[in-house]
């Protein structure tokens, strides 16, 4: 499995598996499979309510600690934020049953983030996460977030798929250090994702499916990605893109199906602020 070196030296798989809108009963059983499979990269959130069943597949695969790599995250949280944060922080520990993970993000870019970051520092400090980043901020504001913290994210997990490319954003983030991740890599098929013509086409010149296209373009831009399945086929199907590389001439046909524009929702909608930020966990 080819790595990226994040900004602090860890390694960090290129293509992992997520778990978001799995349920709790689902989880275990496919993460499982997914280890099975030959997963490393395990992508899970407090928010997602699955922490526990992650843990629970982590502990029957006898896989080495060592050799995975866990991401949780963090929600919104109450004031005061920075010792809600550790609290949190040891929740999900607790739950997935582990010593440390291996990258916790700060989930949505609402709340009092700051002092958020604060708590995640001594986190990292600590060696109880070996990265710390973020998810969904826009470029603006991971901007202003590196600029006045003394650690910079290492990670800033975002929308990214043919139809939102991020590219813009993608080189904002290299010019700081910060990798990329894509949620939402095929966008839950919306758009037509799966019955496109031109990924159609373009997988059926290397004998691909059309997510296998999608995949192996976000690799190529060295974008880590982490695509969800609860299916051992599509599981075995998605590790299955280092045995070709797409052309120059099929990258620019990629990119042109971006529409600059969320397939999911804007974070910069006042309603969806209001809505992420009045959410809380139980």
């Amino acid at each position: 499995m080819p790595t990226v070196t994040l900004n602090n030296g860890v390694e960090m798989p290129i293509l992992g598996f997520g778990v978001f809108q799995v349920g709790p009963e689902e989880t275990e059983k496919a993460v499982r499979e997914a280890l099975a499979a030959g997963y490393r990269l395990i992508d899970t959130a407090a928010a997602y309510g699955n922490e526990e069943a992650v843990g629970a597949a982590i502990a029957g695969s006898g896989i080495p600690r060592e050799e995975l790599f866990v991401t949780t995250k963090l929600w919104v949280q109450e004031r005061p934020a920075e010792q809600n944060t550790t609290r949190a922080f040891e929740d999900s520990l607790r739950k997935l049953g582990l010593d440390y993970v291996d990258l916790y993000l700060i989930h949505q870019p609402f709340g009092d983030y700051y002092a958020q970051w604060r708590a995640m520092e001594r986190l990292a400090a600590d060696g109880r996460t070996r990265a710390i980043g973020v998810s969904n901020f826009a470029s603006d504001r991971i901007l202003d977030l590196i600029l006045n913290n003394d650690v910079a994210p290492a990670v800033n997990q975002i929308e990214t798929n043919p139809f939102h490319q991020r590219a813009d954003d993608q080189g904002i983030l290299a010019s700081e250090g910060v990798q990329i991740e894509s949620w939402g890599p095929f966008a839950e098929g919306k758009n037509g994702l799966f019955s496109n013509h031109l990924l159609t086409e373009v997988g059926a010149g290397y004998g691909k499916s059309v997510a296998q296209v999608v995949l192996r373009w976000l690799i190529q831009r060295g974008v880590v990605v982490i695509p969800k399945t609860v299916s051992p086929a599509r599981m075995a199907q998605n590790l299955d893109v280092f045995d070709f590389t797409l052309t120059d001439a099929d990258m620019a046909k990629i990119a042109t199906l971006d529409e600059g524009s969320t397939q999911f929702f804007d974070h910069r909608d006042p309603d969806m602020v209001r809505w992420l930020s009045a959410r809380r966990l139980a």
